[in-house]
């Protein structure tokens, strides 16, 4: 009987914890199913990229995982009943159910609007495909002088904010930051943060909480109103709610959590990882939802099921950051060095060297998971424990 191992979500963490399954084990000992609504991959930390007109290398899964042992099933993910082991889809041949003996939730996050009002009817976001073509749909339509509005002064604003200020200079971009223009960052990352927003005509709002969006332009908490023709929504992310729908142990948003090895602490069958998760890293911080922590944690993931199932040590590797990549436009950039558990250290790269540091960086990302059993030793582990036993019995640990 194979194990049945499906992995919900094929970002990056989902696709990369399925190749390197499918390079860990036996093909026939296990069936590795991937479930994802597209039959492509979608490089999320280029949405701002697209938004603006540039294309993108079309990424199909067909070629990606073939030869892997790996089955992409292109359906959405309706529920899941982690008491009896299935999934529900829905896709092309209309509702299925999938039956697993391991679960790999990588499901991720989508944009949040924090539930501010008019700003799901009224702003654009790009933290998926569909929002980012639409946004570029948008900008595309505006003349010269009009004014687009970005909300949110972390990565993705900084990025959104610069990409839209360089390939359309004629318009009026502004950008509403919470707090102080890059107050996370060190003292040489902030004042060239501020050298590039003045190079691009870019009006930095500090300070600044938007409390309502309309068609027109948005309201701020001092009751001021700023023009916009369109307004970009960058503020966080929400995770998918199919896992706060289930008997799993989630925090207050939604979050699955996780031990070390990203398995759940309420279901041993069953590992988050990416932005679904809430794992713990260095000095006890959660870590943040971002590329730099989904990736390892699916490194993690798919080695300690790995182990679990042939009946090997599991491994244990804390996961840790060591730089912010940002880029700021296509021709400039900004890498902030930080310590193990993400705080600004004085270290940071900066212009055309940081631009083409963070091009390799998300070059890197997308060959990894287009190459899923690249660098891998090629002896796969036999499966020594089958069907649906308790995954948590006569476990070795490193």
């Amino acid at each position: 009987m194979l194990h049945r191992i499906v992995v919900l979500g094929a970002g990056y963490t989902g696709a990369t914890a399925a190749g390197r399954l499918a390079k860990r084990l036996h093909r026939e000992d296990v069936a590795i199913t991937l479930v994802n609504p597209e039959p492509d991959f979608v490089e999320r930390v280029r949405m701002h990229q697209l938004a603006t007109g540039q294309d993108l290398e079309p990424r199909p899964f067909g070629e990606m995982f073939a030869g892997t042992g790996v089955e992409l099933k292109v359906a959405s993910v309706t529920a899941v009943d982690v008491d009896r082991r299935t999934v529900s889809l829905t896709g092309a041949d209309g509702p299925a159910e999938l039956s697993y003996d391991t679960l790999v939730y990588a499901l991720g996050s989508g944009w949040n609007d924090g539930g501010v009002p008019g700003a799901a009817a009224h702003a654009d976001q790009v933290a998926s495909r569909s929002g980012a073509r639409r946004l570029r749909d948008r900008l595309g339509a505006l003349g010269a002088g009009e004014p687009v509005v970005v909300v949110g002064g972390g990565l993705t604003g900084l990025e959104a904010a610069t990409e839209i200020a360089e390939a359309r200079p004629d318009l009026d971009v502004s950008l509403a930051a919470h707090g102080a223009l890059g107050d996370w960052l060190s003292a040489k990352g902030r004042a060239h943060l501020r050298k590039v927003t003045d190079r691009l005509g870019i009006e930095v709002r500090e300070h600044t909480t938007v409390t309502a969006v309309a068609a027109d332009g948005v309201t701020t908490a001092d009751g001021r109103t700023v023009p916009a023709a369109v307004t970009v929504w960058t503020t966080g992310f929400a995770v998918h709610p199919i896992a706060g729908a289930t008997t799993l142990e989630v925090t207050e948003h939604g979050r699955i959590v996780v031990d070390t090895t990203m398995r759940s602490v309420s279901h041993p069958d069953v590992y988050a990882v990416g932005d679904a998760a809430m794992a713990v890293g260095p000095q006890g911080k959660p870590l943040r939802m971002s590329c730099a922590s989904g990736v390892p944690m699916a490194w993690q993931a798919a080695d300690a099921i790995a182990a679990r199932l042939a009946g090997t040590k599991v491994p244990h590797v804390s996961i840790r950051y060591f730089q912010q990549c940002v880029s700021l436009g296509r021709k400039d950039g900004l890498i902030q060095f930080v310590t193990a558990d993400d705080r600004a250290v004085d270290r940071a790269l900066t212009g055309r060297t940081a631009a083409l540091y963070k091009e390799l960086i998300c070059k890197g990302a997308a060959w990894g998971v287009a190459n899923p059993t690249m660098g891998l030793p090629s002896r796969r582990r036999r499966v020594v424990r089958q069907g649906t036993q308790d995954p948590a019995r006569a476990e070795v640990t490193a």
